[in-house]
């Protein structure tokens, strides 16, 4: 574990009721300046994090099971990260890259383009946030390819901008009366093994008959798709379905876009999830774990795709910001020299089993790699979503000083995104707090 001398010690604490009352006042104040159509999963307002640990204002300990939506993998304030970020900003903080270019954004993409699957040539380009950088792949896509049609899937998420919302199927709370929607965007099934039943390579027949018969192969861009599925329910495709629908995109001369948005860095136990089923996308977009908390996201690949679009074509005024692409190239090292992708995978090895004896008691699946892991919660002897005894579980957690996240398109997916360098003797005492809650619900 990486830790700085500042951390916060590892233990859980409960000292309060959890939100307690400093967290209430500040949340008092919240209401009276902060847009209520933001929202928080737990209003226990943090005054340090590190490691494995969320320390509230009111001295409560909390377990991080979130990661902050898996972008502090590294753990929160890691060493190397912060000396990064003091000496860049010391130095400078933003030119902007398009008007006066620096180093550092150079080698974040030199790394990148080595870093992701694929020994072909590539390029990059950085930007602010996930969203934007799908926006980005599919102007290149488009760009490259002189055709409007993007393919993406049934429980998918990709973003909150407007292109995104589109790209994206749950309508509460990521769409509802946002519309109207960016047009030539075309959703079909995805390969989801838990309620359809089929192989990788039914799901991936079923899916291309549709597009090829309701768009047509001519008019499609792109295909984008989460290697395994983030807000959607952390659904893992049964083997075989991303590879049959790449081949058909080669076939097809469209390109294959892999949101790794939420799956890269270390998380599922690999550099990216395409590792899994020795996948090369066209294009794959990064961002959250990339730079340890720090605002920054990319698009990688094919050299011929990304140098198609004309100069100024892709940019931003923020985007690679100097003091994000240093904290970028600081995570990576950790990430390296700490064998994130095996801490991944350790992690696993101390999850599963008890989240599978978990779903073996309580019904509903276990799934996910490395450290992203879920479990859908149904109704007893049934297949059908329980949200409501999701969100009460969920609750329960909170109140005993565990932070964990809720997903799915139906709401009753419990995801678990640990730091990467949190100790095994939190997380078995996480779990303990996770069957508690199981039991009492």
């Amino acid at each position: 574990m990486s830790l700085s001398a500042t951390s916060p010690s590892q233990r859980r604490a409960v000292r309060t009721a959890v939100p307690g009352p400093r967290s209430a006042e500040l949340h008092a104040r919240r209401t009276g300046a902060v847009a209520q159509g933001v929202g928080s999963v737990l209003p226990a307002y943090v005054e340090a994090a590190g490691g494995g640990v969320v320390v509230d204002v009111d001295g409560n300990h909390l377990i991080d099971l979130a990661s902050g939506i898996a972008v502090t993998s590294v753990g929160n304030a890691a060493p190397r990260v912060v000396e990064a970020v003091q000496r860049q900003a010391e130095r400078f903080t933003h030119t902007c890259f398009m008007v006066a270019p620096y180093e550092s954004y150079i080698a974040v993409c030199e790394t990148l383009n080595t870093l992701t699957p694929g020994d072909n040539e590539k390029r990059s380009a950085l930007f602010n946030s996930g969203a934007e950088a799908v926006e980005n792949a599919i102007k290149i896509a488009r760009h490259a390819t002189g055709r409007p049609a993007i393919i993406t899937f049934d429980h998918a998420y990709h973003g909150r901008t407007n292109l995104t919302m589109a790209l994206t199927a749950k309508n509460m709370p990521y769409k509802h009366r946002f519309g109207p929607f960016a047009p030539e965007v075309y959703r079909v099934p995805t390969s989801y093994p838990y309620r359809d039943g089929l192989s990788g390579a039914e799901a991936a027949a079923r899916a291309i008959d549709l597009i090829d018969k309701q768009v047509g192969a001519d008019n499609v861009a792109a295909v984008i798709i989460e290697p395994i599925q983030g807000e959607g329910g952390f659904v893992v495709p049964a083997e075989g379905f991303v590879p049959a629908l790449a081949a058909w995109a080669r076939g097809s001369g469209a390109v294959l876009i892999a949101d790794e948005i939420q799956t890269g860095f270390c998380r599922t136990g690999t550099w990216f999830a395409s590792e899994h089923e020795a996948l090369v996308p066209d294009l794959i977009t990064t961002a959250k774990g990339i730079a340890g908390g720090l605002p920054l996201a990319a698009v990688t690949g094919r050299a011929d795709l990304m140098d198609a679009v004309h100069t100024g074509g892709l940019g931003g005024t923020y985007g690679g910001n100097p003091i994000a692409c240093a904290a970028a190239l600081a995570t990576i090292q950790t990430m390296h020299e700490l064998d994130l992708r095996a801490a991944a995978r350790r992690i696993e090895s101390v999850m599963r089993p008890r989240l599978a004896a978990l779903a073996a008691k309580h019904g509903g699946e276990v799934r996910g790699r490395g450290a992203m892991l879920a479990i859908e919660i149904v109704v007893p002897g049934t297949r059908t979503p329980d949200p409501a005894r999701t969100a009460s579980i969920a609750a329960a957690c909170h109140r005993a000083g565990v932070l964990v996240l809720t997903a799915g398109t139906s709401g009753n997916v419990l995801r678990f995104l640990p730091p990467l360098v949190i100790g095994d003797d939190l997380l078995r005492e996480a779990l303990d707090v996770l069957e508690g809650a199981f039991a009492d619900g």
